[in-house]
């Protein structure tokens, strides 16, 4: 079987994380080609030349590509789709955009947030907040994926895949970029950090959610909320984790003051070790957690960071 996986470009740049997790996926449906399309993507390219297990990398560079607009990226992978048996791309906001449309001109259904591979047809998926496992059978010709990345592991690097530069004219009438607007932060991206320390309700205001911002730091964390802290204004949209924000499976997860509503849990209960800081003994969050510490968080966080900065 052939698999052409969509790498994930910010502009010219391979987000590495989401896209070497979307390999190891697609490894066990054939031999891989990964996509990379941009207005200039020379060095994305190169890095995905160099995980393991890519046969090729396919370089097509072109303006048209260059703003990640999902018309025109879904007719490149339509007219690239005679050579392979599956289209494959991350869960992210980038492929979610692009590869359903590129199902919908294939008449194909969309099999997306995949957790694990059956046979080169069968696939398995959460739903219900991840509380079941769907699984899901294609007899479509062609397959078209996105893989759940918080359910694997990143490949390594070290290959030399050879770089197939093509040129492939695309019209594109339907949408026009305007212009992106991107927060910029010196901590790690939400979804590949290897630590997250997330806020909940019980933070209580905006003034003391700079608690969690500032245990992160010490620890090198991305920053989450759950969806009751954004809901109340303690937190940007884009720091939610669970079923309705961002999905995460860190190495360290810290929860505070966060009660452990099914929703959140479906975004957070694959990271390796979860420690749990609420004053609610009978929080569900503790029916997860590896550590619990029952107590106040702003008695316990200020003591944590205190110890933190003994230690550093």
């Amino acid at each position: 079987m052939a698999v052409l996986v969509l790498a994930e470009l910010n502009g010219s740049e391979l987000a590495q994380d989401l896209t070497a997790k979307t390999l190891t996926a697609a490894q066990e449906l054939g031999e891989v080609t990964i996509l990379c399309a941009s207005e200039s993507c020379t060095e994305a390219a190169e890095q995905a030349s160099r995980l393991e297990g890519v046969s090729k990398v396919i370089k097509i560079e072109n303006p048209i590509f260059g703003n990640g607009l999902a018309e025109p990226l879904a007719d490149l992978i339509v007219s690239l789709s005679d050579n392979y048996d599956h289209l494959v791309g991350p869960a992210s906001t980038y492929a979610q955009n692009i590869l359903p449309r590129a199902a919908a001109l294939l008449d194909c259904m969309m099999i997306s947030d995949i957790s694990g591979i059956i046979s080169e047809d069968t696939f398995e998926r959460p739903i219900y907040a991840g509380n079941a496992i769907q699984t899901v059978k294609s007899s479509d010709p062609k397959k078209v994926i996105t893989v759940r990345t918080a359910a694997y592991q990143a490949v390594a690097e070290g290959n030399s895949a050879p770089i197939e530069e093509m040129s492939q004219e695309i019209a594109n009438t339907i949408s026009e970029w305007v212009e992106d607007r991107v927060a910029s932060s010196d901590r790690p991206e939400l979804t590949s950090a290897g630590i997250v320390v997330s806020g909940g309700r019980g933070v209580g205001s905006v003034e003391d959610f700079e608690l969690i911002s500032k245990l992160a730091d010490k620890l090198g964390a991305a920053v989450g909320a759950s969806r009751a802290a954004v809901d109340s204004g303690y937190a940007p949209n884009d720091w939610q984790v669970g079923q309705t924000g961002k999905v995460v499976a860190p190495n360290l997860y810290v929860a505070v003051g966060i009660s452990g509503a099914i929703q959140h849990l479906a975004g957070m209960k694959d990271s390796k070790i979860i420690v749990a800081i609420n004053k609610d003994e009978d929080a569900p969050i503790f029916q997860v957690a590896d550590y619990g510490v029952v107590a106040d968080l702003f008695q316990a966080v200020p003591e944590l960071i205190e110890k933190l900065d003994e230690i550093q």
